[in-house]
């Protein structure tokens, strides 16, 4: 076996974080949008490829991993101050809450800890954390199945329900539409007893993430609903797709995608765009299209993608 200090090893120069679909989808408990974007973090500073570009084996992916406030700071364009206090607190949380994994037929739950040690520094400003055995499976780099994305891409969202969601597309951002089940969406946003009534639920979280992806991106993010009967069962998401182009590394021969996202929102075209009623969104399907969609949802995620052929 390989070990990394024996290989070299080349990071990325701009932070990207990334993961298994699985923990994607996963409920991170208690996490506050501070906590999730430090745990984010800690988890660009695990990648990496060698010197012929290929991702790192999960063997030879390191465990410890320090921050900083400075680093941070940079980052989510936050104050140096409350940079300190952020990681202060993320370690708690890291230590002691335990993200729960749902099987792809969302009957099986495996709880996993974070972090099997971690270490505020208050004279450097930083805190240094290892990450459990457990949890190294869902962050290894692969070429199925793995989310990775620029940590600059969610550094203006101010709502943890808006990075998740945009997390969630990340999975589809070559097909253009996403359909999630409302027990997905609850598990995935960790709202546990919050938000009963669906249209707290909605307003709250997705429908209010919506609008902040499409004051940062032109991705023309909007939903529909998915009813049986006259009950909300799961929501269709569609957005401009990403771009997928192949490029071969001339040195190497390896061949890469790569993906050209749809384009950052300026403050011109914000103020240019149209005002939307607030419960329909740019890129809302038509009534045409709404009437084509299937009638009946059948009860488990698993067949729903299957009745949309996903």
């Amino acid at each position: 076996m390989t070990k990394t200090s024996e290989i070299k090893v080349l990071k990325s120069k701009t932070p990207k974080t990334y993961k298994n679909n699985k923990l994607n989808n996963a409920n991170f408990g208690d996490f506050t949008h501070n906590d999730y974007q430090v745990f984010l973090h800690l988890v660009s500073k695990i990648g990496g490829v060698d010197a012929e570009g290929k991702y790192l084996q999960p063997e030879q992916l390191e465990r410890v991993h320090l921050l900083t406030a400075k680093e941070f700071s940079e980052v989510f364009n936050a104050d140096i101050d409350n940079s300190y206090r952020y990681l202060k607190k993320a370690i708690d949380k890291l230590m002691k809450t335990d993200i729960k994994v749902r099987s792809s037929d969302t009957q099986n739950i495996t709880r996993i800890n974070v972090c099997s040690k971690a270490e505020y520094k208050k004279r450097e400003g930083s805190i240094k954390i290892k990450f459990t055995d457990d949890i190294m499976p869902y962050l290894s780099q692969v070429r199925q199945k793995f989310v990775l994305y620029n940590l600059k891409e969610i550094a203006n969202f101010n709502s943890l329900y808006t990075t998740r969601l945009y997390e969630l597309i990340q999975e589809f951002k070559d097909t253009g539409y996403m359909i999630k089940s409302i027990d997905n969406l609850r598990n995935t946003f960790a709202v546990g007893n919050s938000f009963k009534r669906y249209n707290d639920f909605k307003r709250y979280t997705f429908d209010h993430a919506c609008q902040e992806i499409n004051n940062n991106y032109k991705m023309n993010l909007g939903y529909e609903e998915i009813k049986e009967g006259r009950k909300v069962v799961a929501v269709k998401f569609v957005f401009k797709k990403t771009k997928i182009h192949k490029v071969t590394n001339q040195r190497t021969g390896i061949e890469k995608n790569l993906y050209v996202k749809p384009k950052k929102q300026t403050k011109k075209s914000k103020e240019s765009k149209k005002d939307y009623p607030k419960d329909v969104l740019e890129g809302q399907m038509s009534l045409d299209e709404i009437k084509k969609e299937p009638k009946a949802i059948k009860n488990t995620l698993s067949k729903l993608f299957d009745k949309f052929k996903f």
